[in-house]
């Protein structure tokens, strides 16, 4: 989004505020928001390679043929979840 998409966005009275630059709005605001961002992803992609590592265990743990197939399948899906989403 850009500074003016933003902008438009706001009140009245903060779109004014923005417009005389009354206090950085949009940068502080955009730099919360990517940063949370940032953690949430972080925390995500720590979770599913921790589900991964498990799952591998699991795998090589399991001792019929009918386990393995279950685990490689949740395998499969963590695997999916791992990959970046196409925006």
């Amino acid at each position: 989004m850009t500074r003016s998409e933003y902008v438009s966005t706001l009140p009245p009275w903060r779109r004014l505020l923005a417009m005389f630059n009354w206090r950085p709005v949009y940068d502080i605001e955009q730099e919360a928001y990517e940063a949370a961002r940032d953690r949430e992803q972080t925390t995500r992609r720590a979770r599913i390679q921790d589900g991964c590592l498990v799952a591998q265990y699991r795998f090589l743990l399991a001792d019929t043929s009918r386990n393995r197939l279950q685990l490689s399948e949740a395998l499969a899906v963590l695997l999916e979840e791992l990959r970046p989403p196409s925006a």
